[in-house]
């Protein structure tokens, strides 16, 4: 069974150069590794990860190159990759596509980790994430698996990098959501339900509620003062 492109692959074995293009490891047993060229025992099992989804810069993908990830986490991806080999032998398996999205995303996370390390992504990741929301403010369908969706890491991971920010992701949605808000009621020409509506609130009560519990007033009230 062919496992869809886009999210990884097993091959017969890595490419003798170097392929630009996707993320290649090697998988003995439990012992996960990423390739750097050297051979490989009879008993290995090739993957290939296509590199744009892992949201990680080539030279830092480099640097993984012959090195051996342990830990649990490692263990974690190695063992869904072995699930996932036994279930590409089987016809018409109806589940290998999802264990192959599983895979990348729990890849991606422990490839992040790894990277730390050497020259922290979080720095780098945690502020184009935060312009992406603030692009997206207005769209109710803005969320975290939107969000991890579009910068190609999984949810887990998206929720730690603003953990490790001192606060979530719904936290920090909903407050610039609010700040948005508030700055805009101060033009007395608009109403407190079209505000709602263009800031992605679903309803101008589920609004006014979150309002108050922010600033300790109605949006009307703010309103009134503002003038």
């Amino acid at each position: 069974m062919t496992l869809p492109p886009r999210h990884i692959e097993i091959v017969p074995v890595p490419p003798r150069t170097k392929d630009g293009d996707f993320l290649h490891l090697t998988l003995a047993g439990r012992c996960l590794a990423f390739w750097d060229g050297t051979p490989l025992p009879e008993d290995t099992t090739c993957f290939r990860v296509p590199r744009r989804h892992l949201a990680v810069p080539a030279a830092g993908l480099d640097t993984l190159a012959g090195t051996t990830a342990d830990g649990d986490l490692a263990g974690l991806v190695a063992d869904c990759l072995t699930v996932l080999a036994a279930e590409t032998r089987r016809p018409g398996s109806a589940v290998a596509g999802h264990l192959a999205r599983s895979a990348v995303d729990l890849l991606g996370v422990l490839v992040l980790e790894l990277l730390q390390p050497h020259g922290d992504h979080r720095d780098a990741m945690l502020p184009r994430i935060r312009t992406f929301i603030e692009d997206h403010l207005d769209d109710p369908a803005l969320s975290p698996e939107a969000i991890a969706r579009a910068h190609h890491i999984s949810v887990r991971y998206l929720h730690k990098l603003f953990q490790n920010d001192g606060t979530t992701v719904g936290r920090w949605i909903r407050r610039r959501r609010l700040d948005t808000c508030r700055h805009e009621l101060d033009n007395r020409r608009v109403t407190v339900a079209a505000v709602a509506h263009r800031w992605g609130f679903t309803s101008p009560s589920h609004f006014s509620r979150t309002f108050r519990d922010a600033y300790g007033m109605s949006p009307r009230e703010w309103q009134i003062r503002a003038r």
